[in-house]
């Protein structure tokens, strides 16, 4: 799986160990971050872009974040896209939680899903709800979900 920062910059190293550097050197800096982690995705004809974003929040001081996309060739209906995008957000977050509790850093996972039933993507959100609270996560729904709402939106495009 491979990774990059928001100028491009691909990242060679596992992403674990990214997130540890990045960690380790705001920590010096005297820096307090929380990680926000999200994934949005676009149907384009018969393809589905997915992005997912590792945001880390640096405490009045803004922040950065690593970006992972890919590209499915597969057919879903909304509320599986949906539940794929947690899925994603899910798997980086269940891979980084250890390190994140080793140096208590606060996490979020955010769901691009809208609290609104007016909106189709609302299906999927007692799934995904129960889903990421069931792991022990922070969840975060439209319109508080801006690491997947906005940042990996941003991506995805």
């Amino acid at each position: 799986m491979s990774w990059k920062k928001f100028n491009g910059e691909v990242i060679t190293t596992p992403i674990i160990q990214e997130v540890e550097k990045a960690i380790e050197r705001e920590y010096n800096l005297g820096n307090k971050l929380k990680v926000c982690i999200g994934t949005d995705s676009q149907v384009k004809g018969l393809l589905i872009d997915f992005a997912t974003v590792i945001v880390f929040l640096r405490e009045q001081k803004g922040g950065f974040m690593f970006i992972h996309q890919e590209r499915l060739a597969q057919k879903m209906s909304i509320k599986e896209r949906m539940l794929a995008e947690v899925q994603k957000s899910i798997e980086c977050a269940y891979s980084l939680c250890d390190l994140l509790d080793l140096y208590d850093v606060d996490l979020e996972v955010h769901a691009d899903i809208n609290t609104s039933p007016n909106f189709k993507s609302n299906q999927a959100l007692h799934e995904a709800m129960g889903y990421i609270l069931s792991m022990g996560f922070v969840f975060k729904a439209k319109p508080e979900a801006f690491a997947s709402s906005t940042c990996a939106n941003k991506m995805v495009q």
